[in-house]
């Protein structure tokens, strides 16, 4: 889920910022400190937003930057566990399909991407099931639910699943959306 979340925390501003607003100094320096990393309290900081208030600039000691007390605004990536997701398929393997949901991958393991018997072609990177012949492959648009997170600094996972109605590549809701909705026949009149 995108969140946009107010944080109070101080701010490194380096000399090179010097010159430029205060706000703009902030700005930038949280920019290239904080957007794009995972913390688990909050999930992956996108972008900063806006900076809504500076306190007053102190100096450290051997440091020859400002550090401000300062409140922004970020907006933040968490998913939730039985969120549904779309996503990208963006690999195959043998244990399951790596999936892009926003700015990270989350896994669908083997065990939950269909409910059928499933065969797994190494050569093509591909999952086909025995009886439907759905197949999911690289590039597939998907539907899925999120059944864990387990967000860290040095490693993050996100679980899937595909095995509940509605859930599943796109172009097999698809298809089995025109088997259902298929217009009854007429009865002829005797």
């Amino acid at each position: 889920m995108f969140k946009t979340v107010t944080i109070k925390d101080n701010v490194r501003v380096l000399p090179a910022k010097f010159g430029l607003e205060i706000n703009d100094a902030i700005k930038e320096s949280l920019q290239e400190t904080i957007e794009g990393k995972i913390f688990p309290e909050l999930g992956v900081l996108l972008a900063v937003t806006d900076v809504m208030e500076v306190g007053e600039g102190s100096i450290v000691p051997e440091d020859g930057a400002i550090h401000y007390p300062a409140q922004f605004k970020i907006l933040v990536y968490r998913p939730e566990v039985n969120e549904m997701v779309l996503g990208e398929v963006v690999d195959v393997t043998e244990f399951g399909a790596f999936t892009r949901i926003g700015p990270i991958d989350a896994l669908i393991h083997v065990s939950q991407v269909m409910d059928d018997k499933m065969a797994y072609d190494p050569k093509n990177s591909v999952f086909t099931g025995k009886k439907t012949g759905n197949k999911l492959q690289e590039g597939n648009i998907i539907r899925a639910r999120v059944v864990g997170v387990s967000l860290g600094k040095g490693r993050s996972k996100i679980s899937l699943t595909m095995r509940q109605p509605c859930m599943g590549a796109l172009e097999w809701l698809e298809r089995d959306k025109k088997k259902t909705t298929k217009e009854p026949k007429k009865e002829e009149k005797k």
